[in-house]
């Protein structure tokens, strides 16, 4: 790390006393950010000569003052970092280039602006020093003055009780009226430039989200800290009355990065780590963490056949499960919903003997994650935890949360906290995006906020397909670790599928779920069909069983958003996987294999059979020998997918 502070006031073009501008570029010059300090704090960002962001106003206000340009600028630094970091979770690589240029920009004696450029975008916050133990933020302003034409993937929601599963409609920006989305959302300009919005370092404060401004841009909007809640069933607490206020904080304190990372074209998007990047480093030892993937129960229904016991909730079913990650070398298993009494976590399931289980499980050396609903782990918190740690659980799946108001963001943290002093990963589902937590806390392994493919079970409108699926690496995906769930062995072409909640199937074909194991990203991925399906699968078992689910480097070959995907990996041992997806269109593409080292490669490749158009389940696996160097064609079929796995000679 090389930082340099300077002062360099002689940059700012001042017109006033409160009139300034400042310019940030990012390390390779491609990017600006320029701020306007007047009486309202102004961002503007360039790519080149292309104006992405138009000057955009924003700012904070704290117990009933705005924290803007009114007050004189009393400092002006600049900073630049040139860093390397090896995450403890190697998500897309196990190094990653930490290069930022930074302006420091301090008003009066109470707040500071920071603001970042780095090659991948741009990002800014508030830094506060009140002496004062607490601090209200009534209000945050962010106007993003996208010009009208640009288009907006916008993940539209009906409230800010959601559990942010959401896929992505394309408005012009001038189309919008008021609609209400979560984040991230991606901006693509007339150019095509992309600028993808989202938040980092979310902690003790509100989630970040966009409305339409009737045409005019979009607007950052919070939800209010919740005044009165209300308990619905066993999981979902609604908010009834809202305080008129984001957020009471220390005063004292980093408020969460805004970021904005930018692409010129759409494949960069897949390297993207801005938020990431911005998040708070790891304290303490995680060496323990494991990734790795998962046979999951619950979206197959404990369909197992071809045994001698009735298949369900019960010890023997979960042996299967047992069995089966074992023969493959799975890391883990799920006992989703079921598994105890919902509302009391220290009730198991009588037909599930528990120390038994996990007994067996430790003498196979697989790992038994407990499926939990958030709002009895928070009543149990810990007495629940300390009986998962006693049984040897290796992690928990919370789930219906469906809200990120400051109270629920703190209890994201305390879950955390909590599990990491027991050695447990976190799986967070019914959850919002992704925002910093998995790096601050690397137990906090996945999470879902994402439309994924339990929607295969209910979704009538078949929102859950191709085109989706290859819209996600581009969005959602930029924003971190996303459990999609994939891995169906039933599968269909659109005119022959239909929802079923307890035999489901997945639109697309068994190629398209293959390289959903290379595309997409999860350090702890699931398994979703029944083993028992599986196990009529050997070759699809051989590239399950060997893919990993985390990587030394990640190189996007090609994409498109909505329309195809195509990104090579490395794995840890050496070994190098392509995936590639498209949507509803059949693609021929052609790869450059000059992004693997030097020698020859034994290829084992899963490509869409010739009647994949027809019936989605039909592949043909190729054994072949490829070289560094040479051109790569393949075919995909409608709803389609390739993934091959290539290993040094």
């Amino acid at each position: 790390m090389k930082p340099l502070y300077l002062l360099p006031l002689c940059l700012f073009a001042t017109t006033s006393l409160f009139a300034q501008s400042f310019e940030l570029s990012s390390p390779n010059g491609a990017i600006t950010a320029t701020i306007d300090a007047d009486t309202a704090f102004m961002l503007s960002i360039k790519m080149g000569e292309e104006t992405l962001l138009p000057p955009s106003p924003f700012g904070m206000k704290v117990d009933g003052q705005w924290l803007d340009a009114r007050q004189p600028m009393r400092t002006a630094g600049k900073a630049e970092n040139r860093n390397t970091i090896r995450p403890v979770v190697a998500q897309k690589s196990v190094e990653i280039a930490e290069n930022y240029n930074e302006a420091r920009l301090r008003f009066g004696d109470r707040y500071s602006l920071i603001v970042r450029a780095y090659d991948e975008g741009v990002a800014y916050r508030f830094d506060t020093e009140f002496e004062k133990p607490a601090i209200t933020v009534s209000e945050e302003k962010l106007y993003l003055r996208f010009a009208p034409g640009d288009t907006i993937y916008f993940p539209e929601e009906e409230s800010f009780y959601s559990h942010n599963e959401r896929v992505y409609i394309p408005y012009a920006i001038g189309g919008l009226k008021r609609q209400l989305a979560s984040l991230p959302a991606l901006v693509r300009t007339s150019s095509g430039a992309c600028v993808l919005v989202s938040e980092s370092n979310l902690r003790d404060y509100a989630g970040m989200w966009i409305k339409g401004m009737n045409g005019k841009g979009l607007q950052a909007v919070f939800p209010p800290y919740p005044a009165m809640e209300k308990a619905e069933g066993d999981r979902d607490v609604r908010v009834e009355k809202r305080e008129g206020y984001i957020a009471s904080t220390a005063g004292k304190r980093s408020f969460p990065w805004r970021v904005f990372a930018i692409a010129k074209k759409d494949s960069d998007l897949l390297s993207n780590q801005l938020v990431y990047l911005l998040s708070e480093p790891s304290q303490g030892d995680f060496s323990w963490v494991r990734p790795g993937k998962v046979a999951w129960d619950w979206w197959n229904a404990n369909n197992l056949y071809g045994v001698d016991f009735r298949a369900g909730l019960n010890t023997e079913s979960y042996k299967y499960y047992i069995d089966f990650a074992a023969k493959y070398g799975l890391e883990y298993i799920i006992l989703d919903e079921g598994w105890s009494k919902t509302d009391d976590l220290l009730s198991p399931n009588p037909d599930i003997d528990m120390p038994e289980l996990f007994a067996y499980a430790k003498s196979k050396n697989v790992g038994i994650v407990l499926w939990v609903l958030w709002n009895a782990l928070d009543r149990q918190l810990e007495p629940a935890l300390d009986q998962f740690a006693a049984w040897g659980a290796a992690g928990i799946k919370v789930d219906f949360m469906q809200r990120d108001d400051q109270k629920m963001v703190n209890y994201y943290w305390k879950i955390a906290e909590a599990a990491a002093r027991r050695r447990l990963l976190v799986d967070f589902h019914g959850s919002y995006k992704p925002a910093g937590l998995h790096r601050t806390f690397p137990n906090v392994i996945t999470r879902e906020g994402v439309y994924g493919l339990e929607q295969t079970k209910w979704d009538t409108s078949k929102r859950i397909g191709p085109e989706h699926n290859v819209t996600l690496p581009f969005i959602r995906m930029v924003a971190g670790p996303m459990d999609y769930t994939p891995g169906a062995m039933r599968n269909a072409q659109a005119d022959n599928w239909s929802p079923v909640f307890t035999r489901p199937a997945s639109l697309g074909t068994r190629c398209h779920q293959l390289a959903m194991y290379v595309v997409f990203e999860s350090p702890l991925q699931m398994l979703a069909d029944s083993p028992s399906n599986y196990l009529r699968e050997p070759e699809c078992m051989e590239f399950l069983s060997a893919v990993p689910a985390t990587w030394q480097r990640s190189i996007p070959l090609d994409g498109k958003v909505g329309d195809y995907v195509a990104i090579a990996r490395q794995a840890a041992n050496g070994d190098w996987y392509i995936g590639a997806m498209t949507d509803w269109s059949s693609r021929e593409l052609e790869f450059d294999l000059s992004f693997l080292p030097k020698g020859q490669y034994q290829a084992t490749i899963y490509q869409d059979g010739i009647n994949a158009d027809r019936f989605a389940e039909d592949f043909k696996l190729i054994r072949q020998t490829v070289g560094s160097g040479e051109k790569l064609g393949i075919k995909l079929a409608p709803g389609g997918g390739w993934v091959a796995r290539l290993k040094p000679m």
